[in-house]
């Protein structure tokens, strides 16, 4: 069950804002950051999606598969030769 909530828009500093009450939050789960896009006259919120999730259990199947190698040659130059320090 959903609830409707009329508020206001209030002044924050040089920006505008709203004051989402706790119930609401509850009920959406969102908790942290968060995502706003505007779709004509409605804005949408939603948890911020974590980009790298995942990542790590990824790169472990990789190597366990022996998937983790270049897919191009590394080719190095006389300037990685000369000016760097192995």
């Amino acid at each position: 069950m959903s609830a409707v909530i009329r508020t206001r828009i209030v002044k924050i500093g040089n920006s505008q804002g709203i004051r989402i009450p706790k119930l609401l939050l509850e009920q959406s789960g969102i908790h942290t950051e968060v995502e706003i896009e505007a779709q004509g006259d409605h804005l949408t919120i939603r948890t911020a999606r974590r980009l790298r999730m995942g990542w790590d259990e990824a790169f472990a199947t990789m190597s366990e598969q022996c998937d983790d190698t270049l897919l191009d040659e590394a080719k190095t130059t006389d300037w990685d030769q000369i000016e760097w320090e192995w």
